[in-house]
């Protein structure tokens, strides 16, 4: 055996080594993790993904994975001639758009992360909300100022929702039978109509119900940036809640961590935003002690 053989083994055994504590610390906790972007279209970055899902579950935390899909949604609809509308970023959705949007999520991707984390040699479960009614929906109610009058007025979005109950009994079932559930964000309200839910909020939703030790968002960029441009590692409510009136951050920043306030606030015990493009980032924030995005705790 070779001196750098010899290193590179006894770099990867103090790896091990390091992320101990964290094994012992997290075993049998769930980890949310909100996957998306452009991850979702790079079959390396897929296979990666994968590995690291799989990889938790075997050293006994339990993963549960929400998926998004708004570019795919965007592409079938163009495919199918329908022009789309955005109010505070999020679709505005008829019923035909919500019957497209339900058979690309719950269909097609939601398949496809099984398929994915099946070959990295897991056992996968794709569901949606609907599934065991583990989310019950509601519908979405926003504002927007008239330019004019700064008036507001109510806007309909159509069938677009968000969590009003959430019931984990599905995911633990499946989580102690050794599967991973993959969820895709759709659900049912009272009267059975479906809605299209924002990926990140339904991850929120699931990580509070189930007091996750953990929910990722993986994004497209490195965490939250301060105004000179660097990461910031840690931060708490107040934090961002200054940060977003200093304009500190930022478009879609903010419904991202208004997500992770919401789940901190409400059980689960630190949300990390992180740049899902870099290869293993969800571990090597975890498992090491130099992390690799921000970190949200109450």
């Amino acid at each position: 055996m070779t001196d750098t053989t010899n290193d590179r083994m006894l770099a990867k055994a103090e790896t091990l080594i390091e992320a101990l504590p964290y094994f012992q610390r997290y075993a049998g906790r769930s980890f949310v993790v909100k996957y998306g972007g452009h991850a979702m279209g790079d079959p390396e970055a897929a296979q990666d993904f994968a590995e690291d899902i799989v990889l938790l579950k075997a050293v006994g935390i339990n993963p549960v994975v929400v998926h998004g899909g708004g570019p795919q949604i965007g592409a079938m609809l163009k495919k199918l001639g329908v022009e789309s509308q955005f109010v505070d970023g999020l679709r505005v959705t008829d019923r035909e758009t919500a019957k497209v949007a339900e058979m690309v999520l719950s269909g097609a991707i939601n398949k496809e992360l099984v398929g994915w984390i099946t070959q990295a040699g897991g056992k996968a479960i794709g569901i949606s909300g609907k599934d065991g009614k583990m989310v019950v929906a509601e519908k979405v109610k926003r504002t927007v100022k008239d330019p004019d009058s700064q008036i507001e007025q109510a806007v309909d979005l159509g069938f677009v929702g968000e969590p009003k109950e959430v019931d984990t009994t599905i995911l633990e079932t499946a989580s102690k039978a050794g599967m991973i559930p993959i969820i895709a964000p759709i659900a049912t309200d009272d009267a059975g109509h479906t809605y299209n839910i924002n990926a990140d909020t339904m991850a929120g939703a699931i990580a509070s119900a189930l007091g996750a030790a953990r929910l990722f968002l993986l994004t497209d960029v490195a965490g939250v940036l301060d105004k000179d441009g660097k990461l910031m590692t840690d931060l708490k409510p107040a934090d961002i809640s200054r940060m977003r009136e200093d304009g500190t951050i930022s478009g879609g920043m903010i419904p991202k961590l208004e997500t992770c306030v919401h789940a901190v606030e409400g059980g689960c015990e630190a949300a990390v935003v992180l740049d899902g493009r870099v290869p293993h980032a969800m571990l090597l924030e975890f498992f090491t002690s130099r992390g690799a995005g921000t970190l949200i705790s109450a």
